[in-house]
């Protein structure tokens, strides 16, 4: 049994020992346990320091791509070099290496293919209000959309079996960690949570660059979470919503009309013709966006025979 530990990297030179030195070289259940690297254009002396530190494979980005395109570039490497179980943890030293062991039992022991580290977000002292408040609102998406129990949808630290990471695909380029739960989710990957503890801060976070660009991207994020993943509840409950609305409009107006007072209202019927067109044109959307999902899913199953047959 092979363990690779991966670890994405943008200009990190001057936690990144601080963050291998913890790192295990032997677990029990693993024959290896080797680490990977994946630079994601660094300009600083990121990639000398990790040689210096003993890595073992370094992924080399040609230039700075962001996180999401970072992990899913050191899956495909991991799977590449043999690896039958994969970690992933942050160059900053956030999360406590001890807790590898936590990771990866579960997968040992066949009780999970996935497995997501549970921060005490509550009690993290360097993080804001609002951070906090996005964490746990964002988790709670996550666990309606993909219909599992994970109480830190944001956390990067997590193990996979090989399995399950050749399943796994990354659309956003924000971030990876909300989209992946929510495939898991939606491929029945069995995915699980253990609590882990964190280490203290030691830079700000490069997600985080100031409180309304983190609000931003959190509410965008969230959005494209039930456009993709859940095309059909998403458009037809607008759909109905603008329908229902222009159907109790007409009711309306064909009441007033009745009684005699419909003079005067033939805005309202105006109204409720352009809210029953586009209520309706929304519910065909719906079935249309469901039509393009399939033929996604479809497109990841060859995906993923083309990736067993390649690792």
């Amino acid at each position: 049994m092979k363990l690779i530990i991966q670890i994405p990297c943008y200009n990190e030179e001057r936690t990144l020992p601080m963050a291998l030195a913890e790192l295990p070289r032997r677990i029990d259940g693993f024959d290896v346990v080797e680490w990977l690297i994946i630079d994601d254009g660094s300009t600083d002396r990121s990639i000398e320091v990790a040689r210096e530190n003993g890595v073992d494979h370094i992924v080399s980005l040609p230039k700075h791509q962001g996180l999401a395109k970072g992990f899913m570039a050191g899956l495909d490497a991991c799977l590449q070099k043999g690896a039958d179980v994969i970690v992933n943890t942050d160059a900053d030293n956030q999360y406590c290496a001890d807790d590898i062991v936590k990771l990866t039992l579960p997968i040992l022991e066949g009780e999970a293919q996935i497995v997501i580290g549970a921060r005490p977000i509550q009690q993290i002292a360097h993080f804001s209000y609002i951070k906090k408040f996005f964490q746990e609102f964002g988790s709670w998406v996550v666990r309606l959309a993909s219909h599992t129990n994970i109480p830190d949808a944001t956390s990067g630290f997590r193990a996979m079996n090989s399995e399950a990471a050749m399943q796994l695909n990354v659309f956003n380029e924000y971030t990876y960690t909300l989209e992946t739960i929510i495939q898991a989710g939606q491929k029945n990957l069995s995915i699980i949570s253990v609590p882990i503890s964190v280490n203290g801060d030691l830079r700000p976070s490069r997600l985080l660059k100031s409180i309304p660009s983190y609000i931003k991207r959190s509410i965008v994020t969230i959005f494209r979470i039930f456009v993709v993943y859940k095309p059909f509840r998403f458009f037809f409950v607008i759909g109905s919503f603008l329908f229902g609305a222009g159907i109790l409009l007409g009711i309306r107006y064909l009441y007033l009309d009745f009684i005699g007072e419909g003079k005067g209202h033939t805005q309202s019927l105006i109204l409720a013709s352009i809210l029953l067109g586009i209520g309706f044109q929304t519910i065909l959307v719906a079935f249309l966006a469901d039509l393009l999902s399939v033929n996604r899913r479809l497109l990841e199953d060859v995906q993923y025979k083309l990736r067993k047959m390649k690792y």
